[in-house]
């Protein structure tokens, strides 16, 4: 039997366009982290390689901020926001289950009526909407898709919780995908380990919050939640989760590099999650990778940012000439699920 429809017709290869990133104004250094913990500056620099971090103030919202790092991005491709077929955003601190944020972020940059919605993916997040906006391209759906990472981290993090008080930042960071003549954007190889899903967590789940009815009464009754606890927190075990991505995590690097065709010797270029200075030391060593290859060091100066950790760092690279247009990068996205996602790209 002949099929009546027909074939998708989008663009041969996708890239990525352009990128941005904003980082909240108020900078929280280790001291004041180590108001609320009984730890020192010099054990959380040997443990995180984390000097200082950027909290969000009460109007850098996740929309605001996402907002601004999307605009830079925009920018930087070179095209408007009218072009933006779809909009895709990944965060786990946005407290709405609905609507989607990315529905709010899209109307805020004047993108007409994309498609728009939402990831929950962790610190996978931005590789897991690079995948996306990469399919959608090449298949014809959207010509430009804005993927965007973003997190307000200092709303999970417990301050008293001596292994995760002081690892926790807050920003955004953006990309423009669009169509390209030749392989910009490498096979992705990415998965989940459910078993390991609770070596990082939400402390609460949010029906703790819920409205329930009023025994014998008419309207709803908002559940109290435990005394001193305003939001739940994000806690994890780390040891586990520092031997699962040190050892795991290179090998699936190196599965990227390998389905990309691109050998350590070829990069120059490496982005993994920006989650502790030790997990990016040890996995650069076990992958091998010669000295003239650059490597983000974001995490010392803006903390663990999830989602909008990897953009946020190939902002900062490009911006400080430390990588340049048309380089060859390999970039590595891992956490809570515990999901992971990694690729080779053509920077912007």
């Amino acid at each position: 039997m002949t099929s009546k429809i027909k074939p998708s017709k989008g663009a041969p290869y996708a890239r990525i366009m352009g990128v941005g990133g904003y980082r909240p104004t108020r900078v929280v250094p280790n001291e004041e982290i180590l108001k609320h913990i009984d730890s020192s500056d010099e054990w959380i620099r040997s443990r995180s390689g984390i000097s200082t971090r950027h909290w969000a103030g009460p109007d850098e919202t996740v929309a605001t901020m996402a907002v601004e790092a999307s605009g830079k991005a925009i920018a930087d491709a070179g095209i408007t926001p009218e072009q933006i077929g779809a909009v895709v955003v990944s965060t786990v601190s946005h407290f709405k289950q609905t609507p989607a944020i990315a529905t709010e972020i899209a109307h805020l940059i004047g993108a007409g009526k994309p498609a728009a919605f939402d990831i929950s993916a962790g610190c996978a997040g931005f590789g897991y909407g690079l995948t996306l906006a990469k399919g959608m391209v090449t298949e014809g759906s959207a010509e430009y898709v804005l993927v965007i990472g973003v997190e307000r981290l200092s709303d999970l993090t417990d301050l008293e919780d001596r292994a995760t008080a002081f690892l926790f930042g807050d920003g955004a960071g953006a990309v423009i995908v669009g169509p390209a003549k030749e392989p910009a954007i490498g096979p992705t190889v990415w998965g989940s380990e459910g078993d390991k899903s609770e070596t990082i967590k939400q402390t609460l789940s949010w029906d703790v919050y819920r409205t329930t009815p009023t025994p014998g009464g008419d309207g709803p009754e908002q559940r109290p939640a435990p005394e001193a606890v305003r939001y739940p927190a994000i806690t994890q075990e780390g040891q586990a989760v520092f031997r699962w991505a040190v050892f795991e995590m290179a090998k699936v690097a190196q599965q990227a590099l390998d389905a990309a065709g691109v050998s350590p010797d070829d990069l120059d270029v490496f982005i993994p999650h920006q989650a502790n200075m030790r997990i990016i030391d040890s996995m650069v060593k076990t992958l091998k990778l010669p000295e003239s290859v650059t490597v983000a060091r974001d995490v010392e100066t803006t903390g663990n940012t999830s989602a909008a950790s990897i953009p946020l760092a190939m902002e900062r690279l490009l911006a400080t000439g430390q990588a340049k247009s048309g380089d060859t990068a390999l970039v590595i996205g891992f956490g809570a699920g515990l999901v992971y996602a990694a690729t080779v790209v053509t920077l912007p």
